[in-house]
């Protein structure tokens, strides 16, 4: 009698145990870097950028390209603004799916002919250098832009600087 009500009750727990990881399935987790991160980045890019006379902003922009945190530095133009964050949405958008790190490698992938495949319509797509792929163990995360400085490879040293600002932090 015992084992007659027995079977049916194993039954329903490997079933349910079978359903477990097929529901896992369905939930996504991601990682983001927090509100306090990004805002110490942009602000450690822009007095980089500032300790060599540049009036730069800095952006950084999370994993669905959304602002995360935005800094216009002293005198910095609205085209700084609005290039830090485009910068930033390129490198992260076009170049962390394919594993390239800036700004700077997806303008170089892409090259002079920017219309092919329609990219130079797309909005917020800058193919210029001043942006980094933000990576915590290896995982894309968000990315930070810096214009202003009168050349891509200013801006992004000190998009390099606002990373390197937070790295340590990024377990």
């Amino acid at each position: 009698m015992k084992n007659r009500h027995l079977a049916p009750l194993l039954c329903a727990v490997a079933i349910a145990s079978l359903a477990i990881p097929a529901q896992a399935q369905n939930v996504l987790t991601t990682h983001r870097l927090s509100a306090a991160l990004a805002s110490e980045a942009v602000t450690a890019a822009v007095a980089a950028c500032a300790k060599q006379g540049y009036k730069v902003a800095a952006a950084v922009v999370d994993a669905d390209g959304v602002e995360q945190a935005v800094l216009r530095g002293d005198g910095a133009t609205m085209t700084a603004l609005d290039a830090s964050r485009d910068k930033a949405y390129t490198a992260f958008m076009l170049g962390a799916p394919r594993n390239e790190n800036s700004s700077g490698a997806v303008a170089s992938r892409i090259g002079a002919n920017a219309t092919a495949g329609g990219l130079a319509k797309l909005p917020h797509i800058l193919l210029l250098q001043g942006a980094l792929v933000i990576r915590a163990d290896g995982e894309a995360i968000a990315a930070i832009g810096v214009g202003g400085a009168p050349g891509g490879n200013l801006d992004e040293a000190c998009a390099q600087a606002g990373v390197d600002a937070i790295s340590g932090k990024l377990k």
